[in-house]
């Protein structure tokens, strides 16, 4: 599984020091981590964060940030997914997150 999400840098989402806030970089990396996992389980089932950590790597003041998921692992329960997120040409941000992988709930008999 692959998936590709942009979001556009607008000035509401800076600090007071020019740059993208790292809750909004983390928002943007968990919304990726979950959504390129859909694809690939059955329908009904839903997937939630259990954990993911993020490298800052270079601060982001203007123009796209593109974050590219990707599937390290896909179990029956588990999956292991890293993220990569790009500003231009520049590598902002890299992340790996583990999310739970749940079955719909049972309807009764």
């Amino acid at each position: 599984g692959h998936l590709v999400a942009a979001m556009d840098v607008r000035e509401e989402l800076l600090t007071p020091f020019g740059a993208l806030h790292g809750g909004v970089m983390a928002g943007l990396v968990d919304h990726a981590l979950g959504c390129v996992l859909y694809p690939l389980m059955e329908r009904g089932q839903w997937a939630a964060t259990t954990e993911f950590k993020l490298n800052y790597l270079a601060p982001v003041r203007a123009g796209t940030v593109v974050a590219e998921s990707t599937v390290v692992a896909l179990g029956r329960r588990t999956a292991v997914v890293r993220v990569e997120v790009t500003n231009g040409d520049q590598l902002a941000c890299v992340a790996q997150g583990t999310l739970l992988v749940s079955d719909p709930p049972k309807k009764p008999a």
